[in-house]
């Protein structure tokens, strides 16, 4: 069934992929050959991990955490029995909306404070009005990004090392590699994927790496209604915290496809979102995704990643980079040649997001974090601006602020879906937004991220 269920990803993300054909361009500065070696598995040479590279062997997952075993994060409960798949939505697709769970989770978010924003088709050339409302804070359309979004860590030459997608069955040779180098990355996790591999969740999250919401089903969320939006949150906050007993604080929209409406339900949801870095118009983005559609090779990947590693002594902070963990390719990737790469040259401190942004573990999940603040709200500058602490509580209503914008366009992976609008406020710019009382935790006060 799960290889079924990845398949049916794969040839969906090769059918929506938006990047142009195999054209990047091939360095000669990069490895031909893998830099980490793995027993009993073989990572290809770069020339050959293409669209078709042949399948390899998986490796066993390590460590399986068995319900009862106490997990390093500070003040959580120990490892639950994980529920069966079947009290779940259909794997891959959006959720109803109309079901007990959902209909709840729609309640309890006030609908007056989140702007009534056209949905769009999830494309720039295909929603031009919504493209060119700067005010609505579009990212796929110009990069926006609000003092909220995180998208980069404080210091310099730090990496806040993330995957999406997963996990998958090639997600173990990574935490090996991982666990080797005693590095802990963020992993953005597919409700669909949790409730299939929920062993290899539990491993995740015992090995301290954190553990972060990318959806039910991976849609473009700017596509979907505020309802679908409800739901594709929710279900995956419920299933991370019905197999480790604790839900994150953060998520990242597939495809970066993010508006201030999806900023808004998300922050009720105590949601606050994780992108990856922008400099110069550019995206971090190793474009891993694109090789199963054809559209990169490693050979352009690892091009592509050797640029980013060159732009960053041009930046003042710290960066986060976008990779996957779904695919074959992208694991002999990152195992074989990224991660090595960073690890060799002696330059950066690999660290999990929350940890690159000097918090501990703790922090990253609703019951777990520590602390209970007001959040307060400037007049202008940002949508939702909370501080570090579980709970959120009544602070000044704001009007529309300003995002920052750069030139960009989509990245992701994985399938889509239509939907239908829903609406309330005012349409167009942001119309008021008051803090809610959500469980929230690890939130980025003090530095405002943009990229």
């Amino acid at each position: 069934m799960a290889s079924v269920i990845l398949l049916s990803l794969l040839s969906g993300a090769a059918a929506q992929a938006v990047a142009p054909a195999v054209t990047g361009n091939i360095r000669s500065d990069i490895p031909a050959q893998p830099l980490h070696t793995v027993d009993g598995y073989q990572i290809p040479p770069l020339a050959e991990i293409t669209q078709n590279a042949p399948s390899s062997k998986t490796v066993a997952l390590f460590s399986t955490g068995l319900p009862g075993a106490t997990p390093t994060v500070e003040r959580a409960p120990v490892i639950p029995t994980t529920p069966s798949s079947l009290n779940y939505p259909e794997l891959d697709k959006i959720p109803p909306t109309n079901s007990p769970q959902v209909q709840r989770w729609i309640s309890e978010i006030d609908w007056t404070l989140v702007p009534n924003l056209t949905v769009t088709d999830g494309t720039c050339a295909g929603s031009p009005e919504a493209a060119n409302d700067a005010s609505r804070c579009w990212w796929t359309c110009g990069g926006c990004t609000r003092e909220t979004d995180i998208a980069e860590c404080p210091d310099q030459y730090t990496w806040g090392l993330s995957f999406d997608d997963g996990p998958s069955p090639y997600t173990p040779l990574l935490l090996d590699y991982l666990d080797e180098k005693d590095i802990k990355s963020t992993f953005f996790l597919v409700g669909s994927r949790v409730v299939s591999y929920p062993s290899m969740v539990v491993t995740e999250y015992l090995a301290g790496h954190q553990l972060s919401i990318h959806t039910w089903s991976h849609p473009s969320l700017t596509k979907l209604t505020n309802e679908e939006i409800v739901a594709e949150l929710g279900w995956t906050k419920q299933a991370i915290h019905d197999v480790v007993g604790v839900t994150p604080n953060t998520f990242r929209p597939p495809y970066g496809d993010m508006d201030d409406r999806v900023r808004a339900i998300a922050a009720q949801m105590g949601l606050t979102p994780v992108m990856w870095t922008r400099h110069n118009g550019q995206t971090l983005d190793t474009t891993d995704w694109n090789i199963p559609g054809g559209q990169a090779n490693g050979q352009t990947a690892v091009s592509r990643f050797q640029d980013i590693l060159d732009t960053v002594p041009e930046l003042d902070t710290g960066f986060i980079v976008l990779q996957h963990d779904l695919y074959q390719q992208t694991v002999d990737l990152a195992v074989g040649y990224f991660l090595p790469m960073a690890v060799e040259s002696g330059k950066y401190a690999m660290k999990s997001i929350i940890e690159c942004l000097g918090l501990p573990a703790a922090e990253a999940y609703i019951e777990t974090s520590a602390n209970v603040t007001e959040t307060q709200i400037p007049g202008t500058g940002t949508v939702f601006q909370p501080k570090v602490g579980t709970q959120t509580a009544a602070a000044p209503q704001i009007t529309t602020g300003k995002g920052s914008a750069a030139v960009g366009s989509q990245s992701g992976s994985s399938t889509n879906a239509s939907a239908r609008p829903s609406a309330s406020a005012t349409s167009g710019a942001i119309k008021s937004y008051a803090p809610i009382a959500v469980a929230l935790g690890a939130v980025f006060a003090a530095i405002a991220f943009s990229a």
